[in-house]
C-alpha cells in the first residue's frame, strides 16, 4: 500500500504536535510503524488520506458500537446541532441522560457528567476521599484509569509496593497515598489493607482490564473484593469507562453481579463525542458541590451534543438487547477462528475474551495479571500488526489493547480477518 501522504503529514505533524499525535498510542510506536492519517470513515471501514481502506477493529477505542457514520447517530447529531452547540447553563437533555444511567445501574443513585474518563475517575476518587475523610487509595497494576497524577503509578516486583510515578512531572508526594496491588490476587489486597488499617478511602478497579489487553477476572475475585471492601468500610469504585454499556447494558456490574459504591463512565455514553461521568450512592454523591464540600466543575460538562449522542446510543442499546448477543457472537467467531489457526499451525499463543471484548497475546499460558501480560512478544505483535495492516485490517497499534467489534462488521469481514490472521502467523513464523 502507498502511504506517501500519511508519511508526509506525519512529518509535518511532528513540527506542531508533540510526537505528531494528540494521544501517545496513535503514534504506532510500539508496532514500529508510522501512523495512518484518516480522511473519512463509514460503516466498518476507515479511509486513509492516501485512499487505502481499512477494516476497523478500534472503533475509536469503543464508543462506535454501531460503526462509523451510522445514519441514526448522524441524524441525532444534526438535530442536536440545530438546537445549539453549548449553553453554559442546564439543559433538559442532561437530566434525561442522567436518568438513563441511573435506571441502568442500581449502584448509581446520582450521577455527575464530566468531559472524559480521566475526569470521571479523578473526580470519583476526590469524592471518595471527601466522603470517607481518608486519603489512601488502592489500584491494580496494569489497570489504567486515566492520566491524573495520583493514578500514574507503577508497581515494582511483588504483590504490594509503595510506588514511583510512571510519568515525569508527577511529584512523589502526590502518589504517596496510592498503593498498587495485583489484579486477580485477593491476598495482595488483604495485605495492603492490613498494612494501612482504617486509612484507605477507596479501591478503584477496571472490572475487566482493557488497557493491558483484555484480562478476565478470575471466578469470584470481584465478589471477594466487594465483600472485603464492605467489611473494611472502604468504598469500591468500578471503572467502567471501557466496559460500561459495552459488554452489557449494565456493564461489569451486570455481568459479574456486583454492586460497587461508585461507577465511572466514558466512551460509549457520548456516542463518539468527548464525555465522562461518575456516579454512586446518593449519600456519597451529595458531598459533591454545590450540595457538599467536594469541588468539581466543568464548562462543557453535560454539553448537549454529547448528551444527545450518548442518550441516543443508550436508548438504542436498551431497546435492542439482541445487539449484545450479536456483538458477542462476532467476538466468539473471531476467538474460535483464531484458536483454530493456532492449533492448525502448532502455536500456543493466548486469546482472551469477555463478551464482545477480545485480545490476542503473543504469549503462552494463562493471562491473569500484569506480570502475565509482560510475557508477550511485542516484536512479534508488531510484525503481526504490520502484516494485517497491509491486508487492509486495522488492529490496535499496541499489544496491550483489546479489539472492539461493532454492529457494522459482517460475517464475511470476520472470515476475511480470520484468513488474514492465519496468513500473518505463517509469515512471521516462516511456516
Amino acid at each position: 500500500m502507498n502511504r506517501d501522504k500519511s508519511n508526509a503529514l506525519y512529518e509535518k505533524a511532528k513540527n506542531y504536535i508533540p510526537g505528531g499525535v494528540n494521544s501517545p498510542v496513535r503514534a504506532f510506536g510500539s508496532v514500529d510503524k508510522a501512523p495512518i492519517f484518516v480522511d473519512r470513515a463509514d460503516g466498518a471501514y476507515m479511509f486513509e488520506i492516501d485512499g487505502n481502506k481499512y477494516l476497523d477493529y478500534i472503533s475509536s477505542w469503543g464508543p462506535l458500537i454501531f460503526g462509523h457514520n451510522d445514519p441514526e447517530m448522524i441524524e441525532t447529531f444534526k438535530s442536536s446541532l440545530e438546537k445549539g452547540i453549548t449553553y453554559g447553563v442546564p439543559s433538559y437533555i442532561e437530566v434525561d441522560m442522567a436518568q438513563e444511567i441511573v435506571k441502568a445501574y442500581p449502584a448509581c443513585e446520582m450521577v455527575r457528567m464530566v468531559n472524559s474518563g480521566t475526569e470521571a475517575t479523578m473526580s470519583a476518587i476526590r469524592t471518595a476521599r471527601g466522603y470517607t475523610g481518608k486519603d489512601k487509595l488502592i489500584k491494580f497494576e496494569g489497570c489504567y484509569h486515566g492520566h491524573s497524577d495520583c493514578l500514574l503509578v507503577k508497581s515494582g516486583s511483588g504483590t504490594l509496593t509503595f510506588n514511583a510515578p510512571t510519568s515525569l512531572g508527577v511529584p512523589e508526594d502526590v502518589i504517596k497515598d496510592t498503593i498498587v496491588c495485583t489484579f486477580n490476587d485477593i491476598e495482595s489486597v488483604k495485605s495492603a489493607i492490613n498494612q494501612n488499617k482504617d486509612q484507605i478511602a477507596a479501591i478503584i478497579i477496571e472490572g475487566v482490564p482493557g488497557n493491558m489487553g483484555v484480562v478476565p477476572p478470575c471466578p469470584d475475585f470481584l465478589k471477594q473484593l466487594r465483600k472485603l471492601t464492605k467489611d473494611e468500610g472502604i468504598l469500591l469504585i468500578l471503572d467502567e469507562v471501557i466496559t460500561g454499556f459495552r459488554i452489557a447494558y449494565g456493564g461489569v456490574s451486570e455481568v459479574y453481579g456486583i454492586e460497587p459504591d461508585m461507577v465511572c463512565f466514558g466512551k460509549i455514553i457520548g456516542g463518539g463525542l468527548p464525555v465522562g461521568a461518575y456516579g454512586g450512592k446518593r449519600e456519597i454523591m451529595q458531598v459533591v458541590s454545590p450540595l457538599g464540600g467536594v469541588y468539581q466543575a466543568g464548562t462543557l460538562s453535560g454539553n448537549p451534543l454529547a448528551m444527545h449522542m450518548g442518550l441516543k446510543t443508550l436508548q438504542r442499546l436498551r431497546e435492542n438487547p439482541s445487539i449484545y448477543s450479536d456483538l458477542e457472537a462476532k467476538a466468539i467467531k473471531l476467538e474460535q477462528g483464531f484458536k483454530k489457526n493456532l492449533s492448525d499451525l502448532g502455536l500456543n499463543y493466548t486469546i482472551t475474551r469477555v463478551k464482545s471484548l477480545i485480545s490476542f497475546f503473543f504469549a503462552e499460558g494463562e493471562i491473569a495479571n500484569y506480570q502475565d501480560v509482560q510475557k508477550s512478544d511485542t516484536d512479534k505483535y508488531g510484525e503481526f500488526f504490520r502484516f494485517m495492516l497491509n491486508k487492509g485490517i486495522l488492529l490496535p497499534p499496541a499489544q496491550f489493547e483489546g479489539l472492539f467489534v461493532n454492529t457494522a462488521i459482517t460475517d464475511e469481514e470476520l472470515e476475511y480477518t480470520i484468513i488474514c490472521h492465519k496468513e500473518a502467523l505463517k509469515a512471521i513464523h516462516n511456516i
